[in-house]
């Protein structure tokens, strides 16, 4: 391949792909979905594949640029009209949180450990799977979190009733995780074993295999969500 030939291939590649990407939408550049994200990596693998390969027909790459492109539209087009093919195509968002309960079984659906939800919950500024309401993990991997309406901080703020209660751990920590207890937490925090079982009696829990996730809350309560998704 001559310096002449690269040029052309370069510059017909790169208004091609402007051209396309207009086609696709601005779609393709923000939100992606997954039929976005199959796409756009197609796509700039065979324009690279057009530019670097002087063995590759010019016309047969464009052929393949404009073909995949005219695909990728047919799709979304067809996915705008039938649900069920958008269903197929794109999935559906996960309920994460129902009405303040982790959705365990969900989760597993979403491929996430608790671990990572809660990492997600923090970029939102919630330190506490209490203080969530719901909590929707979106086909574009973003996570929607509706917090909760706290009725008695409200309205202490808004009467500037002083609070006499302080709190006894700096931040919510994690417990038990996957019906396992986190004994290095527990240590630090300066409980034991069988602190954690009496609180659990008194939630109703009587095995720590049957909690799916739990959490002391910095006024010192324990916050138990069991691997029973039922409301």
């Amino acid at each position: 391949m001559d310096l002449l030939e690269l040029i052309v291939r370069v510059l017909l590649s790169y208004f091609i792909l402007l051209l396309l990407t207009r086609m696709i939408g601005r779609k393709e550049i923000s939100e992606m979905s997954f039929i976005n994200f199959v796409s756009a990596i197609t796509i700039g693998s065979i324009a690279s594949h057009l530019v670097v390969n002087p063995h590759s027909s010019i016309r047969n790459g464009i052929a393949a640029l404009t073909g995949w492109a005219l695909l990728t539209i047919l799709t979304e087009f067809i996915s705008l009209k039938s649900k069920k093919t958008r269903r197929l195509i794109e999935g559906e968002p996960f309920i994460l949180i129902k009405n303040g309960m982790v959705m365990e079984k969900t989760l597993r659906k979403a491929r996430m450990d608790i671990n990572t939800f809660n990492s997600l919950l923090r970029k939102h500024d919630i330190f506490s799977i209490t203080d969530v309401e719901y909590a929707i993990f979106e086909i574009d991997g973003t996570l929607s979190v509706m917090k909760k309406k706290f009725k008695e901080a409200v309205t202490k703020d808004d009467l500037k009733i002083k609070k006499t209660a302080k709190n006894i751990f700096p931040i919510a920590t994690e417990i038990i995780s996957d019906g396992k207890v986190n004994k290095r937490n527990l240590t630090a925090l300066q409980l034991d074993i069988n602190w954690l079982k009496h609180q659990l009696e008194q939630a109703g829990v009587t095995s720590i295999s049957d909690v799916f996730y739990a959490e002391i809350q910095q006024d010192g309560s324990l916050y138990v969500d069991t691997w029973d998704d039922q409301i």
